[in-house]
């Protein structure tokens, strides 16, 4: 049932997730609801959609679809960032490293959905 945990994309977004829930927390009180919550969101969809799409016993297409929004989540995440750097409210260094981590999970999810036949 667990098999999502050993994956290694899984625990990539899941590091990402627990360091941008972090980097949210510095954020204005302002973007309490705004880009804050967005950014959580967004970053948290990555690990649930993987361990979802592994923890639906139905078909392997089912299994696609919910890597493939896991995709999606790091596409709104980058964009979530850059935003983030361009207001002022993340530094150059965080944002790059996040967007690497981004690129990397983004690969690895993509090779993960040629893999399922």
């Amino acid at each position: 049932m667990n098999l999502y945990k050993e994956l290694e994309v899984y625990k990539r977004a899941y590091r990402l997730s627990v360091s941008v829930y972090k980097f949210a927390s510095t954020l204005p009180k302002e973007e309490i609801y705004g880009l804050a919550s967005q950014l959580k969101r967004a970053v948290t969809s990555i690990p649930l959609n993987i361990a979802e799409g592994y923890g639906k016993d139905d078909s392997k297409a089912e299994l696609r679809r919910y890597l493939k929004m896991a995709q999606g989540s790091c596409a709104e995440l980058e964009v979530l960032t850059d935003i983030c750097m361009d207001v002022g409210y993340m530094e150059r260094s965080i944002h790059d490293r996040y967007e690497a981590e981004l690129v990397a999970i983004s690969k690895m999810l993509y090779q993960l959905i040629k893999s399922i036949k």
